[in-house]
């Protein structure tokens, strides 16, 4: 018979049995985490050395390259809008991703094998391919969501924007026509319910809007447009007003040869004959759209002045919005920015423009990356747009730097403006001098000669004061509070303070 071993023999084989499967559960545990801090090292180490090196190499210049882009999107803002405006970058960061959700969970697969699996114990052998599959499809699924993002941004882009030609800035100035409505995207044939320029310093982004109130008539048309030779002495046929310039084109799209748009182009050249600006682009607002947008970033703050009517008497959903500062939903602020109920169109126009001004300064880009897929839908379905894929860059550099800057209104409406009649020329001073302000140029002193003939001086000191500024000869501020009238403040005899003004948020 054989020897009969010892009892501490035994246990001294079972701990030295015991300790080499701790060593081979803790070996495959840490070329899996090997693999997630650098893929490639596994295999490096105990694989496919060649297969390491490659890993190891495109992980390295991965990262390098996104170091790289960090820091010059720091110092370059431009960069940054750059890169997540441009289609064949975005198309190649996408399959880049994708390539790397599928090769780095390959390699924790290879990491899994290489550990020896068969020969753990098996509770050791569960929590390896437990961790194994965290690992592997925590980070292709972080890679592959990853590739959506970046797909959905793409897809964005091509559809929102197009391939029109860059038009360069005008006197040191982007002047963009937006148009507000509640048709689809892509429908022309409906009278717009708002007409703003937003123009926009190419250098500063500082920027001053233009309200054109969408009853003006009697108006003229860009010289050599299609429109000013139907219309030579103006749009003076009957019920014919700024807002049914589209309709009219649409009506008579053969004298638009080769137009997609022929609405908004005829609109365009009646808003450049009436400001005497230079159109660069223009946007189409689906308000409809506009609502889902505003749901998207969740809410706009607004500072409600009177009640104001959500929705119209016979709706089943008619109610008012309360006095006070508070946020306002899409619906909400949909119905802010257009009830006329007990208001006028003028101190409408002066609550668009206090909605605009929300939406800039308020909307930060954590917001926009917290709610990206939303936003991005909204505004597939709101916005219709001729700015060109190449420029969106521009727009979102300008865009950052508007929102540390004052913007400035000035809105061609009474009582400065006789909208059924207009002063064109006083339009375009007023225009002119709104923009010289907002560019720090002070107004020419005017003459004695002067002032009686053109009223230029007196339409100055209405400009600043419903600006809220005053004039050395100006008494200080009283104590009688502003008059509010239909949610604005101001009045229609006297006018609305952000319809006027160099500090649209200071009025609003």
């Amino acid at each position: 018979m054989p020897p009969a071993s010892s009892p501490g023999s035994q246990v001294s084989r079972f701990t030295t049995l015991d300790r080499a499967q701790r060593v081979r559960f803790r070996r495959a545990v840490a070329l899996m985490v090997m693999t997630l801090a650098v893929p490639g090292s596994a295999q490096l180490v105990a694989g496919n050395r060649r297969v390491g090196r490659i890993a190891m190499r495109t992980w390295m210049g991965l990262g390098v390259a996104l170091l790289l882009s960090v820091v010059v999107s720091y110092f370059s803002h431009g960069f940054a809008f750059w890169a997540v405006s441009n289609t064949w970058l975005l198309g190649l960061a996408r399959l880049v991703l994708m390539a790397l959700a599928v090769g780095w969970a390959l390699l924790f697969m290879d990491a899994w094998r290489l550990g020896q699996p068969l020969e753990l114990q098996r509770q050791h052998r569960l929590a390896v391919v437990g961790v194994n599959g965290f690992l592997c499809f925590s980070v292709a699924g972080a890679l592959l969501f990853g590739a959506h993002m970046v797909g959905v941004q793409r897809q964005f882009m091509i559809t929102m924007f197009g391939d029109g030609p860059v038009v360069g800035a005008h006197d040191g100035r982007f002047n963009m026509l937006l148009l507000g409505g509640d048709s689809g995207a892509g429908r022309w044939g409906l009278r717009p319910d708002s007409l703003t320029v937003a123009s926009i310093d190419a250098r500063t982004g500082k920027t001053v809007l233009i309200g054109l109130p969408r009853n003006m008539s009697n108006f003229p048309f860009a010289e050599g447009s299609v429109m000013a030779e139907q219309f030579p002495d103006g749009f003076d046929c009957d019920e014919c007003y700024l807002n049914g310039v589209s309709t009219w084109a649409g009506d008579h799209t053969d004298l638009f040869k080769g137009s997609k748009t022929p609405g908004v182009d005829a609109t365009v050249s009646a808003v450049e004959g009436v400001t005497g600006l230079k159109i660069n682009y223009w946007a189409m607002v689906n308000l409809a759209g506009f609502r889902n947008l505003v749901d998207a970033v969740g809410g706009v703050t607004l500072t409600v002045r009177e009640r104001i009517p959500v929705g119209l008497p016979y709706d089943d959903f008619y109610r008012f919005i309360e006095p006070g500062t508070r946020k306002l939903d899409g619906m909400d602020t949909l119905w802010f920015a257009r009830a006329r109920d007990g208001s006028d169109d003028y101190s409408r126009m002066a609550r668009q423009k206090c909605v605009m001004n929300a939406m800039l300064q308020q909307i930060s880009p954590q917001d926009a990356l917290r709610n990206f897929s939303k936003i991005a839908a909204a505004s597939s379905e709101m916005i219709s747009t001729n700015v060109p894929k190449g420029e969106v860059d521009t727009f979102l550099d300008l865009a950052i730097k508007a929102k540390s800057q004052k913007i400035g209104t000035v809105s061609l409406v009474p009582p400065k403006i006789v909208t059924a009649d207009p002063d064109i020329n006083l339009v375009h001073s007023m225009v002119a001098a709104a923009i010289d302000r907002a560019e720090g140029v002070k107004p020419a002193p005017a003459t004695t000669e002067a002032a009686p003939a053109t009223s230029e001086a007196g339409d100055q000191t209405s400009d600043e004061t419903a600006a809220g500024t005053t004039s050395p000869s100006t008494p200080g501020p009283t104590t009688t509070p502003a008059p509010v009238t239909g949610g604005s403040v101001g009045s229609l005899k006297d006018g609305y303070a952000a319809n006027q003004a160099d500090d649209l948020g200071s009025v609003c």
